[in-house]
């Protein structure tokens, strides 16, 4: 139990900048606080104890913001970072070293009963917001990205972003924890790509049009055939490509 507290103290310093000093971290980190009470509850469910886990559990959320199920496992060395909204349920499984930020759910997805929450691997990082739902095994070094919500399972090693969450493969490219600005658009490059096709399809349209000297169609109206097309990658579009919105 003292090792793994001494884990859970000395991975503030390591991943977070802001840590000065011992008497801050200790007072004015409620992930160390949340993850300190929790230990203390779950040591109590596992010998079957009523009522007093589940208080416990209560009162760190009152004070903290952070609700951990007394049943939920947590291994060492997990950081939880600010924290406020961060939810695990019962039978959820955070392994070594995990990097969990404000917003998380690691819940279920129904009343099922039995094991019914994710199981998180080692070092896994969890950006802010995000959602992981139903009993779900999620690999060792995955980085799930801020407001991805993840449904299936992920292997290891691998990144996921996006509602719903997709896997996307990094080849070769090691991701620091804290640099979450890494992280790629899935869905820009799928507009992206959709754009390129459409634009490919006009300029097909367009020279059919000249060959058989038929007005070209933009908008609903009839453009005389020596006009130039009219092209769909306009200023919103640009701006949202290029990050605007996302």
């Amino acid at each position: 139990m003292l090792s793994t507290l001494k884990a859970d103290f000395q991975i503030i310093f390591e991943r977070d900048p802001a840590a000065r000093n011992w008497l801050e971290v200790v007072f004015c980190y409620p992930g160390l606080q949340a993850i300190v009470l929790h230990r203390l509850s779950h040591w109590l469910w596992r010998r079957g104890i009523p009522f007093i886990p589940r208080f416990i559990s209560h009162i760190a959320r009152l004070l903290t913001g952070i609700e951990i199920h007394p049943g939920a496992t947590i291994g060492k060395g997990v950081f939880i970072d600010h924290g406020m909204g961060v939810v695990i349920g019962e039978t959820a499984v955070v392994g070594n070293y995990c990097l969990i930020y404000q917003g998380v759910t690691l819940g279920g997805t129904g009343k099922e009963t039995g094991k019914r929450h994710p199981t998180l691997g080692e070092n896994v990082v969890v950006g802010a917001g995000a959602k992981v739902l139903g009993n779900l095994t999620i690999g060792d070094n995955v980085r799930i990205g801020a407001g991805s919500v993840v449904l299936r399972d992920v292997p290891s090693d691998c990144t996921v972003v996006g509602i719903p969450g997709r896997i996307v493969y990094r080849a070769g490219a090691k991701i620091a924890p804290l640099e979450h600005g890494q992280l790629p658009d899935s869905e820009a490059e799928a507009i992206r790509y959709l754009l390129d096709r459409i634009e490919l399809l006009e300029q097909q349209v367009q020279t059919l049009q000249q060959q058989k000297k038929v007005p070209a169609l933009v908008q609903g109206h009839l453009q005389p055939s020596q006009g130039q097309a009219c092209r769909l990658s306009d200023r919103p579009i640009e701006e949202f490509l290029n990050g605007a919105g996302i």
